[in-house]
């Protein structure tokens, strides 16, 4: 396996385009010449056989039906054999630290699945961080070598006054990371409201973003689509992943927006909504795909962007149309037609020989006119990368958790109260506001694990206030005394535990401070699973494969506590995102995202 060199990026098309004039016209070999293939022309729709590909400086040179001239003695010559060139696929938003693992490894993960573009956005680490977390990300991402584009988080907080986090991103920072080499936009704008409602930092951010003539992400998490969402609209966002109907997405590209269509780990969003294209027949290219969350065991069992692409076909999109929002379609939205999504003249080499394209069947990748990966492996290796002292150690508790802790006392004289409680729903984001009634004994509101109703609390970690926010949810199914916690806790990444053992749940609590960070499970005070993820307390150093397995060995003890969600634990760490609808935790308390108000846990 040979070494990745740290800088493969190639020279920009206006150097390069003499030498490129070259070497179409004969006059300079190519690097490398693929011949005989079918080529997947996302510009024209069309599937061109006999199709010869010549490749100069990690740039398309020549696109046609013989490359012979651009073959010279130093050239590489590989025979397609009629299987289809298909352009490297590129995921339109996606955040790294959902898979657990570094930006690095990530790439190690996807690459062979055929995805040679992504567009990061690091809120994660930046609620943690700050803009020196941004900074981290962003410079491991220059140096990778497939296209890592980043966008800057917009919302850390998310919802400001509903949450606190670890860090504070201004008007100023964002202005300031527009000049980084590579940002590509502002992040998803998650504080709907506050754009609706002419926020000054919200308006800040995207009038500095809209000046750098860069892209301004969406993120619209609202089934009210009336004036709230126009005034959305008009306040700049350009796409949206936040839409689960047919009618979400149609909206958005009424309304000139993109409608971003999502296969995560846990969400599940095309098939209902890609029917405004089946059905409706709206123009496909304002659809583009994207995963948003993608756990590591996903990464390594299922695969990418080659796993939304395949699905896509499987709902009755032609491939050829599921390609482009898969490519050219995300290209041009964030203004890189020139570089990057299409396999054509001067841009980028990112290439993928496939031999059964509705199956996405990838048997080599390309990329910048490097084969990375043959038959689903990778053929190079990438350098770890290294992160600081600073990024670790985040977890904060600022004492012992014990089972007291998570008390929850009744109203005095009470034998049973009604609580509202958050209501999981299986592949989707958003959460039901539910209500139970609940039994009282000593004085204490008790769960009732026969009706799914367990307990879940928020610790506070970057302060070590020692704080603790009660309150119930439903949909876990455990049915065993157990306790999940996690330090991956969507936007501000406190702690998150679910369970049905105060004693499982202080044990889980305190296993995180010890370890730094990450997901742990416990069930009558044994340890059946953990994954440390020391970085930020969000990502592990180790292997995309090593986090998989221990990631595998977390769902495997999940569903023997009962536990039969499809990726639960990506449904666990979402269950403090204060902008999704409709009930959520924080650790301000219980946030009623419908109205953006605190509201008390008892009806």
């Amino acid at each position: 396996m040979a070494k990745a060199a740290r800088s493969t990026k190639p020279k920009p098309w206006a150097e390069a385009a003499t030498h490129l004039v070259d070497v179409a016209m004969g006059r300079r070999p190519a690097d490398l010449v693929i011949r005989n293939g079918r080529w997947v022309n996302v510009h024209s729709g069309e599937i061109i056989a006999g199709t010869d590909i010549a490749i100069a400086g990690g740039r398309f040179a020549y696109c046609g039906p013989n490359a012979g001239h651009a073959i010279g003695q130093g050239t590489k010559v590989v025979d397609a054999g009629g299987r289809y060139l298909v352009p490297g696929l590129c995921d339109a938003h996606m955040h790294v630290e959902s898979g657990m693992v570094t930006v690095t490894e990530f790439c190690r993960a996807v690459i062979p699945h055929g995805t040679t573009s992504m567009f990061i956005d690091p809120h994660e680490i930046a609620n943690v961080l700050g803009l020196p977390g941004v900074r981290l990300m962003h410079d491991e991402a220059v140096a990778m070598p497939i296209n890592v584009l980043v966008q800057m988080p917009s919302c850390v907080p998310s919802a400001p006054g509903l949450e606190h986090a670890g860090a504070e991103l201004t008007v100023a920072d964002v202005t300031e990371a527009m000049g980084w080499e590579n940002i590509v936009g502002l992040g998803e704008v998650m504080n709907f409201p506050g754009v609706a409602a002419n926020d000054p930092v919200m308006a800040g951010e995207i009038a500095a973003t809209v000046r750098a003539g860069k892209t301004v992400g969406g993120h619209y998490a609202s089934r009210d689509l009336g004036l709230p969402f126009h005034g959305y609209v008009a306040g700049g966002p350009e796409d949206d992943h936040e839409g689960t109907r047919a009618e979400d997405a149609i909206a958005r590209v009424r309304q000139g927006m993109k409608a971003m269509l999502r296969l995560g780990s846990a969400w599940y969003d095309v098939a209902s909504q890609i029917k405004a294209v089946t059905e409706s027949g709206l123009d496909p290219r304002n659809f583009i795909l994207c995963t948003d969350d993608s756990h590591s065991g996903t990464l390594v069992h299922e695969g990418h962007m080659d796993r939304v692409v395949r699905h896509t076909i499987s709902q009755g999109v032609k491939p050829v149309t599921a390609i482009q929002m898969a490519t050219l379609n995300t290209a041009q939205h964030f203004r890189l037609e020139r570089e990057l999504g299409s396999i054509a003249p001067g841009r980028l080499a990112d290439l993928l020989i496939v031999s059964d394209l509705a199956a996405m069947t990838i048997d080599e990748v390309y990329g910048r006119g490097v084969r990375l990966a043959k038959g689903g492996k990778l053929d190079i290796d990438i350098p770890a990368y290294d992160y600081p002292k600073t990024a670790k150690n985040t977890v904060k508790l600022g004492k012992k958790l014990k089972s007291e802790d998570f008390n929850i006392i009744a109203p005095i004289g009470a034998n049973e109260v009604r609580v509202r409680v958050i209501g999981v729903i299986e592949n989707q984001a958003p959460t039901r506001a539910l209500e139970a009634d609940l039994p009282v004994e000593d004085g204490l509101v008790a769960m009732d694990r026969r009706n799914d109703v367990c307990q879940i609390a928020l610790v506070e970690r970057h302060r070590g206030t020692g704080g603790v926010t009660n309150a119930f949810v439903s949909g876990f199914g455990y049915m065993s005394d157990c306790a999940m916690a996690s330090s991956v806790a969507h936007d501000a990444h406190h702690i998150i535990v679910v369970g049905t053992s105060k004693q499982d749940m202080a044990l889980a609590v305190n296993r995180l401070g010890e370890v730094g960070g990450g997901v742990v499970l416990f069930s009558r005070g044994k340890e059946l699973a953990l994954v440390e993820m020391p970085i930020a307390g969000l990502m592990s150093d180790e292997r995309a494969e090593i986090v998989a397995a221990k990631a595998d060995k977390l769902t495997e003890a999940m569903r023997q506590m009962g536990c039969s969600l499809n990726n639960a634990y990506m449904q666990h760490s979402l269950l403090a995102l204060v902008v999704i609808p409709e009930l959520r935790i924080s650790d301000v308390g219980l946030i009623d995202v419908t109205t953006f108000q605190k509201v008390d846990l008892f009806v």
